[in-house]
Order: C-alpha cells, then structure tokens, then sequence
C-alpha cells in the first residue's frame, strides 16, 4: 500500500530511497528530507542571527504540544530530551526508594532500560527480572505473576528491540495502576510507527532517531503531573530553578511543569527536526502509518518464510508484532547475507542473541515499499540457492 502520489515523490519526500533501501529503523533512522530541512533552516538563522531569536521559545512551545497529542498528554507534563537512557536514568534516580523495595524489568531488554535499575540494587531495591516464554513477548499474565506486595515499580519497552514483541501498555498499566505501582515505559521502538497513550502510564521516555524518524539526542520525556512531586529533578540548572534574572536564589524552586527535568540549554536544531517529523507523520496519520509498516514487513516475512527461514519475530497472524523481522537461515551465515545486502544497497542490521547466534534484523518504516522487498527477497535467494 502506497500512501504517495508517485514514487518521485517518496523519493524525494525520502532522499534515502534514491540511493538504498533502508529497512534499520529499529536502529538509527535515514532522515526525511523536511526533518533536514527545519534542521538547516534553523542553522542557518543561527548563524545570520544569534541563537536565542525570539521565535525559539514559542517553537519549543509548539513541539511540547506536538508531542502530548502523540502520546495523549498534557504539554505540560513533556520535558524535550534525549537520549531514551536519559529519561530513564531520570526516573530511577529521581524517585525514593527504600530498603527491600522490589524492582521487575527485563534482563535481555536493550540495556538502556535495564541498566539504569540494577544500579538501584546497591540502595537495597531488589530487581525481579520477568523470564518469557519466547524472548521479549511480555503479556500482562506475565507481569501480574511477578508482582508482589514489595513491586515499587515496573519498566518495560514498548516493543522488543531484536524479537519485535509488543506489549499491550494499557492492559499492563491498568493491572498496575489497581496495584498503586508506577509504571515506566522505554517507547523508542514504537513512538511513530504504532498509536501509544499515557494514560495508564507513570513515566515515558523514547530519543526521536527511530521511528519518529528524527534527529539523534532529542525526545520524548513524559512525567504524569500527579508525579512530579515524588519524581525530583536530578540534573539543576538555571533553565529548571527558577533563577530571576539568572540570580540565585536562597531556595531552590522548580516549574510546575516537566520543564522541571531539563536543566539547561535544550538540542533547538534536534527540536527542529523532530517537530518536522512528527508533524509529517500526523498529517499521514498513524493508522495508515502502522497498517503500512505492517503491509510491507508481512510482505517480506512472507519471501522470507518461502526461503525457509527461522524467526525470533512474532508470526504475521500476532496482534501485537510490529514492524521488526528478524530472521536468520539455517544454512548460510547472517554475516554473510548481511554483507550481501549491504552491496547491494540494502541497510539491515546484524544483531547477536546472549547465546551468540547471528541475526538479520529488517525494520521498514511507512515509506518503505513491496517493491523494495521484492528486490531483497531476490538477493537474499541468490545466497542461499
């Protein structure tokens, strides 16, 4: 399904497409031309003007807003920062927690959403690592069997980064929220590609350079107001207490918004760019951009499955796969076919499992074509014939 007049215009919507098939959104995106475009045009103002022209402040205004409609918040409660460990390593440190406190997260999630709460394990907080069945497939069963009467709270992703398992936020934070368990979502793998709300949801974090098809070290932070008062601020500075006339004060006093969590000058050029790119994917609307990403990695799943491949991804007929296909073939190398698309143009990503085995990992975004997989299924099975 095309959600473009002509292929001229995808590729010039989406300059990468002239020159690769790019299917490593699950890693570092390729921009889109009009995410560039507001990048440059504010670098450039910058160096015909000064740096704090006096639009900014409204531009960081309006980005707020841009990113509560995404996840159904209030303005005040986005804090605009990057990276996704940023924002988790905020809520960790920012919270209190006491002695015997228990923890649950996933041990083989990507490290940035468990790294930052194993470091609480020296304050006597005790971390429950969840074990699924099939790696990064987290049902609220799973969840709901872990907690117990000491569970502070639970971090998850959004989705699996390698498997590509979703899980369901609300079911999971309604079970939590019945519990008076907060509840922390690393979103970078599903911001932009699938609908997300907040409402059953403590704290979020996701960088924009996945697929809200943005700039790197820029993103969503999202604090639920009923908790900034046991959330404190762990980075000061004279951007986040209030400092009249940048005079210190005797008192330190933070905003009555998640501004609160941003200590001082913000990425402007990195807001620029992913105002830009979450402005395209609204006006493309996320239904269509989700049945898309879901039309085109079906499409290649089912090539791959025809050459006789195995998965870690959900199968086409789960409800909560996304846009991640991870693959291998049991009889030629993933370094080797990797390197085969990589010379034929094509950019995937070669992923390794705890046990070692070598994984092709596809990630194509709404832009991405048939036509496209059509040209990887052909060079994928001149490997292996």
């Amino acid at each position: 399904m095309s959600l473009f007049a002509s292929e001229e215009e995808r590729r010039e919507r989406f300059p990468i497409a002239k020159h690769w098939i790019f299917l490593g959104h699950a890693g570092v995106t390729a921009l889109p031309a009009c995410v560039a475009d507001a990048m440059i045009a504010h670098v450039r103002a910058s160096c015909e003007n000064h740096q704090e022209f006096g639009e900014v402040l409204g531009d960081i205004g309006k980005t707020r807003a841009t990113c509560a409609r995404l996840i159904g918040a209030d303005k005040s409660e986005i804090a605009l920062l990057g990276p996704t460990s940023l924002g988790l390593s905020l809520f960790a440190n920012g919270l209190t927690w006491h002695e015997g406190d228990e923890l649950i997260c996933y041990g083989d999630d990507y490290p940035a959403n468990v790294y930052p709460w194993m470091a609480l394990a020296p304050r006597g907080v005790k971390i429950r690592f969840l074990r699924p069945a099939e790696p990064g497939r987290i049902t609220p069963e799973l969840v709901a069997a872990a907690l117990t009467p000491r569970t502070k709270l639970v971090a998850l992703a959004s989705c699996h980064y390698l498997t590509g398992w979703r899980i369901d936020v609300s079911a999971i934070g309604a079970l939590l929220h019945e519990r008076g368990i907060l509840f922390s979502v690393d979103a970078i793998q599903t911001l932009g590609a699938f609908p997300l709300d907040v409402a059953q949801v403590d704290f979020l974090s996701a960088d924009a350079h996945k697929w809200m098809l943005g700039p790197m070290a820029i993103g969503i932070v999202y604090v639920a107001k009923r908790n900034f008062a046991i959330c404190r601020p762990t980075l000061l500075g004279a951007w986040n207490v209030h400092s009249p006339q940048f005079i210190t004060q005797e008192a330190i006093a933070f905003p009555d918004t998640a501004q609160r969590y941003e200590p001082g000058v913000l990425n402007i050029a990195g807001v620029y760019g992913m105002q830009a790119g979450l402005e395209m994917l609204q006006a493309t609307g996320l239904d269509r951009v989700s049945a898309a990403i879901l039309d085109t990695s079906d499409s290649l799943r089912q090539f791959l499955e025809e050459m006789e491949f195995e998965f870690l991804s959900p199968a086409i007929s789960e409800p909560m796969r996304c846009g991640i296909v991870t693959a291998r073939h049991p009889r030629v190398e993933a370094q080797a076919l990797f390197s085969a698309l990589e010379t034929n143009r094509i950019a995937a990503s070669l992923r390794t499992t705890r046990d070692g085995g070598k994984w092709l990992r596809f990630s194509p975004h709404f832009y991405n074509t048939r036509a496209e997989m059509d040209v990887v299924a052909k060079v994928l099975r001149a490997e292996i014939s």
